[in-house]
Parts: C-alpha cells; sequence; structure tokens
C-alpha cells in the first residue's frame, strides 16, 4: 500500500505553510496514530493513519484550492489571528472565504499595503516565500528625501543589516505621489524594504507592494479580494527573477 511522507501529505492538505508545518513536526507537536512523529518522511497512510497537530485532528482529503489576491489596508495584520485582537487579512475577507482555511502568502507589516496572496495550497506559499525560488517583490516607497547616487548604489549592491547582507535589488525613481520610488527584491525578511531605508537614515512613512513575480495589483482598490485566474496560478508557479519587468520604467 502507498504511502506519502507526512511534510509533503501536509503541505498538500493546504493547512498551513510549509516551513510552519515542519516546525510543528521538529518539535514534537504532529501525532500520527497517537504517536509523536519527528521526520518529515515518516510514512503516512492518506486512508488509513489519523494525524493530528496540537492535539487537533487534520483532515488531509483532497479540497479545492483556494487563491486570492488582498490589497492589505493599512493597519492589518498579515495573519489569521491576532492575541491583540487587531483586525488580520482574514478579518477583512467577504464572508464565504473567512472559513476556507487560507493563509498569507509571505507578509506586510501592520502599517504597509498593497499586494498580498492568500491561499490554501501550502506548496504554492513554499515556492513563493523560499529564496531559492527567486520570486520577484516590487513595493512603492515614500520617503522624505531624495536618493543621493551613492545611496542608491548601496540598496541595489546589498546593505549589511542586522540580520545579513541583503541581496541585490533594483531602484527607480516614480512619480506615482505620495510614492517616489519603486524597489524591487528577492527576498522576504521581516520588515527588509524599511529597514534598508532605514539603514541609510531614510524615514519611510509608506510602503506598498505592488507585484509578486508577473502578478499586479493593478486597479483592486484598498480591502479588496479577488479570485487569481488559472492563468496568474500558472504564472506564479513557473516564475524566476528577472521573470517580470518593472511596472515603472
Amino acid at each position: 500500500m502507498s504511502s506519502t511522507p507526512v511534510l509533503k501529505a501536509l503541505t498538500k492538505a493546504g493547512i498551513g505553510p510549509r516551513r510552519q508545518l515542519a516546525d510543528a513536526i521538529r518539535e514534537g507537536r504532529v501525532e500520527v496514530n497517537g504517536k509523536v512523529v519527528e521526520d518529515f518522511n515518516y510514512p503516512l497512510n492518506l486512508e488509513m493513519d489519523r494525524i493530528s497537530i496540537d492535539g487537533r485532528l487534520v483532515n488531509l482529503k483532497p479540497k479545492q484550492k483556494v487563491y486570492l489576491m488582498l490589497n492589505k489596508p493599512k493597519g492589518v495584520m498579515s495573519t489569521t489571528s491576532d492575541e491583540r485582537g487587531r483586525p488580520t487579512v482574514i478579518d477583512i475577507l467577504p464572508e464565504n472565504y473567512r472559513h476556507l482555511r487560507l493563509h498569507p502568502v509571505g507578509r506586510l507589516d501592520k502599517d504597509s499595503t498593497g499586494l498580498l496572496l492568500l491561499t490554501n495550497d501550502g506548496e504554492l506559499t513554499y515556492r513563493l516565500t523560499h529564496p531559492s525560488f527567486e520570486h520577484e517583490k516590487e513595493y512603492l516607497v515614500s520617503i522624505n528625501a531624495r536618493l543621493q547616487a551613492s545611496e542608491k548604489r548601496r540598496l541595489e549592491h546589498g546593505l549589511k543589516l542586522e540580520d545579513g547582507t541583503t541581496h541585490r535589488a533594483t531602484v527607480k525613481e516614480v512619480d506615482a505621489k505620495p510614492f517616489n520610488y519603486s524597489i524591487t527584491i528577492h527576498e522576504g525578511r521581516k520588515r527588509q524594504v524599511r529597514r534598508m531605508f532605514e539603514h541609510l537614515g531614510l524615514r519611510v512613512p509608506a510602503l506598498k507592494r505592488v507585484r509578486m513575480g508577473s502578478i499586479r495589483l493593478g486597479d483592486l482598490r484598498e480591502g479588496e479580494a479577488r479570485k487569481l485566474s488559472a492563468r496568474e496560478v500558472s504564472m506564479l508557479l513557473v516564475d524566476k527573477a528577472g521573470c517580470a519587468e518593472s511596472s515603472f520604467p
């Protein structure tokens, strides 16, 4: 009888990002038939075995995958829940999407706005967030000054932050008030774009993500969500760094 590695089965079930599921296994929070398993490759019989995370049974049966694009407003958390009671991206979704176990693909900090993908497809989440796949992310930035040529070069060639040196980026001046620059990166560290500019002593009053790979925010209004088309999902699966040009020449 065929079996599936436990991490692969959980990821395909779409109950969360691959890295979070790997952490749950590593921390001994996953049980199969009442037995704690800490091996990602532990063989799972999808028809017979009962699996739980933190004591809660997991449904591994195939289900319809959902892919949404949200234009996240300022002040909304890019999480599925918040212990301090702040509004989350799940809270502002249309009612028919709120109980589908969707999770954000990556994050935007509370004060940033723009394109955020939500899905119940754990494999796609992994592909879009793991740095080895080099998916581009483009942001519009409002800063309180004009970049000097030397500052632009530093942003583009890499800055040494507290969690390591950033990879190469593309920085362009734009006229999209209140934004005056766009920056394209291939990483997804916490508050990375803000920290890059702050490293140069530049305040960032506003930050908006407008593109992930070849998927663009377009004219989707703030607070609204829409389904991705089958073509858009396919594009995300094949995207590599450099596959899409900047929206702001």
